[in-house]
């Protein structure tokens, strides 16, 4: 038993914001039926890091497990009418093509709302469906949306370029805001009886993740700027930030100053006013960090209840799950049947967890097997030909 094994969901997505979304559907049972090009969604040729894994992207393999995928050439009008037959077996639509695509191709909301009443139809988008930029045509892509946003221009010290983060943020936060999207939605269904459309996107998603940073100067009227000594987050005080130790780096969050000058044996520090003057407080403190190792600051101030931590690299944190037989780590078959790792839900469910059913699917490697359920023989051996 699993939390969503009675959903069905038809999922036109590709790249990140839509594939992460039904992937989280998948892993708690839906099934999830993965609509593709005959030659594979875009993101299969995704290299990453300059490479790939037997041949296939990290980056598909990543987001598409437990999916049944289906090839077709979405500007066949037979594709079309199997795909709203199908269509009307499910629970879901979901679709991160550019504003009207869809309804271009026939397979809009209300398409599918005539053929199911109660769907639930989502679509993502860079910038919203009906905006000043969808609009303009204007591509929405996660670092794009990062510099549009404020997010890049707020990373960083402020002699530093914008600076965008690490990994694509906004696309993983707007895939979560997506499949929260669409629970709330089938809640509203099984209470209300009721499908509707949802819509979400990049843009929208990535003014919301300030909201704690809009809310403060929109109401104070207090200018957001980065700092010059690069807490990490300019609207919090020293001694916010990342710290140079001896052999590494020490990350300190919130704190009273006062308390982390006491602990480091620096009472100096605590003559700096935490706000007005955390430039300077910052650096001071540094000076001290580097004198000795992370570990000699770990060890001084977690007693004390100064929130810290080491800074490490995303290859010292995997090798840490591997030695501890984390479940967020799972092996599945790879294109190839190697044997392949990838980041398993972080969602515990005591009673319907998730559960690796499927590995990530070769392109339409299901597309006789579903199609099969809406199509008599003769018209599913000419679809499935000519999409192979």
């Amino acid at each position: 038993m699993q939390a969503l094994d009675a959903i069905r969901v038809l999922d036109f997505t590709q790249m990140m914001l839509g594939p992460f979304a039904t992937q989280v559907l998948a892993d708690f049972g839906a099934d999830v039926i993965k609509v593709e090009r005959p030659a594979g969604e875009w993101e299969r040729d995704l290299a990453m890091m300059g490479g790939y894994v037997d041949g296939e992207s990290a980056a598909f393999l990543a987001m598409n497990r437990n999916k049944r995928s289906v090839a077709l050439d979405l500007k066949d009008p037979r594709a079309r009418d199997a795909l709203l037959k199908l269509g009307a077996t499910c629970d879901v639509v979901v679709e991160n093509f550019r504003p009207g695509v869809m309804d271009r191709l026939g397979l809009g909301y209300e398409d599918f709302k005539a053929v199911r009443d109660d769907i639930v139809y989502c679509s993502g988008s860079g910038w919203g469906q009906d905006t000043v930029f969808a609009r303009a045509g204007r591509p929405g892509q996660d670092l794009l949306i990062q510099s549009m946003s404020g997010l890049a221009a707020s990373t960083g010290r402020d002699t530093d370029p914008p600076t965008p983060a690490g990994t694509a943020v906004v696309d993983h936060a707007t895939a979560l805001t997506l499949a929260n999207g669409i629970m709330a939605a089938l809640l509203a269904r099984a209470t209300h009886g009721v499908g509707q459309r949802v819509e979400v996107d990049l843009y929208s998603t990535a003014i919301a993740m300030q909201c704690q940073e809009i809310s403060a100067f929109v109401n104070q009227g207090t200018d957001y700027e980065r700092s010059a000594s690069g807490i990490g987050q300019a609207w919090l005080s020293a001694p916010f930030g990342v710290y140079e130790a001896e052999d590494g780096w020490l990350a300190v969050a919130m704190a009273p100053l006062e308390t982390v000058a006491e602990a480091v044996g620096a009472p100096h520090l605590a003559r700096f006013d935490a706000w007005a003057e955390r430039d300077e407080a910052k650096m001071a403190l540094e000076a001290v960090t580097r004198t000795r190792t992370v570990r000699h600051w770990l060890d001084a101030l977690l007693p004390r209840g100064v929130w810290a931590a080491r800074v490490r690299t995303t290859r010292e944190a995997v090798d840490e799950l591997r030695e501890e037989g984390s479940d967020l780590l799972v092996t599945v078959e790879g294109p190839a049947g190697t044997p392949v790792e990838l980041v398993g839900s972080p969602v515990s469910l005591s009673a319907t967890p998730w559960r690796q059913r499927l590995a990530p699917p070769r392109t339409g490697e299901h597309t006789a097997e579903v199609l099969g359920e809406v199509l008599d023989a003769e018209s599913l051996a000419g679809l499935v030909g000519e999409a192979r």
